[in-house]
């Protein structure tokens, strides 16, 4: 789904407004899944990874920095996910020279390939813990699932978009929020606010609640060699924009963006289409590592990709969390 601009402006405006009445069912929704769902416990200690706004937060790279520093530290750390895009029931371990993102989902398959610990998929997360604890983890890393009532977290950490804050304040028809903000704060035990030091300033002049948030920022990794000179620019992430303004920081000349929805399915046509007016316009075509693993095999390696990397200003937050663990 590709957010709707309304949801990120500070007054909701008329569609807002109008959209309301239609949270409510949202909220019943969610209070009804809650009661099915039976939460089981894992047989190793798990923290979740989450946010309370629909699209991409910064969650992946979070547990994949999280997960390397880790593993590097002796922790037998697992990461669990829904694969999300994907058509795996799972339990299933993810295979990088295997699987296809269409098969356990884009984010499965990235960590997958760049992590150095095991990455899960499964719709019933509680299942997929249980058999990352069979295969010898002893610490889960939940990617997502702060909204889902299945595993019981004995940790959760919030990330948050400083750029995008909590957009108009309302829950999903009406805005961004998966759930109301007060009380999703309430349950976390850290929270993470990743962006550049002057949108966090504003993050926290806009939400009060986010003063003592963690800070980090999302960067380019030092190693990732990208082209210089004009680039068409493509992403089917929460935010494409934060992918162009972070190219556009590092100088790179945008002569033609392309946005779509979060997980989009780039077809051979597509694909095809996006190098051709790269080409036409004498530029490389250039994504996101996330969007690369969903690109026809044949486009594979066509276009540049920018690998970016979680920098939290101080690990020991959450150092200390999965210490106590």
């Amino acid at each position: 789904m590709k957010a709707p601009g309304f949801w990120y402006r500070e007054r909701p405006g008329a569609a807002g407004f109008l959209l309301w009445p239609l949270t409510l069912f949202w909220r019943l929704g969610g209070a009804v899944r809650a009661r099915r769902l039976r939460p089981r416990r894992a047989p190793v200690p798990v923290i979740c990874v989450g946010n309370l706004t629909a699209g991409g937060a910064g969650k992946t790279p979070t547990v994949a920095a999280w997960a390397a520093r880790l593993a590097d530290g002796g922790r037998r750390v697992a990461i669990v996910g829904r694969g999300h895009g994907g058509r795996v029931v799972g339990p299933h371990r993810v295979d990088p020279d295997r699987d296809a993102a269409a098969g356990v989902g884009d984010e499965a398959l990235l960590l997958a390939r760049t992590v150095p610990a095991a990455v899960w998929v499964a719709r019933d997360r509680a299942a997929g813990a249980e058999a990352a604890a069979r295969a010898g983890a002893r610490l889960v890393l939940l990617d997502d699932g702060f909204q889902n009532p299945g595993l019981i977290a004995d940790a959760s950490v919030l990330v948050v978009d400083a750029g995008a804050g909590f957009g108009n304040g309302r829950l999903i028809p009406a805005g961004p929020l998966r759930e109301p903000l007060v009380g999703g704060l309430a349950r976390a035990d850290l929270v993470l606010l990743i962006g550049e030091p002057e949108q966090r300033r504003r993050a926290v002049a806009r939400w009060p609640q986010l003063a003592g948030a963690a800070p980090a920022r999302l960067a380019p990794k030092p190693d990732a060699g990208f082209p210089a000179g004009p680039v068409v620019a493509f992403a089917g992430i929460g935010r494409p924009q934060k992918f162009f303004d972070t190219l556009r920081g590092m100088g790179a000349d945008l002569v033609a963006t392309y946005a779509f929805p979060d997980h989009h399915p780039y077809s051979e046509r597509t694909a095809a289409r996006i190098l051709r007016e790269a080409e036409r316009r004498g530029a490389r075509a250039a994504t996101t590592e996330k969007d690369a693993v969903r690109l026809p095999a044949g486009l594979r390696g066509k276009a540049a990709v920018l690998p970016v990397r979680l920098e939290p200003e101080d690990w020991s937050p959450l150092d200390a969390l999965a210490d106590r663990l």
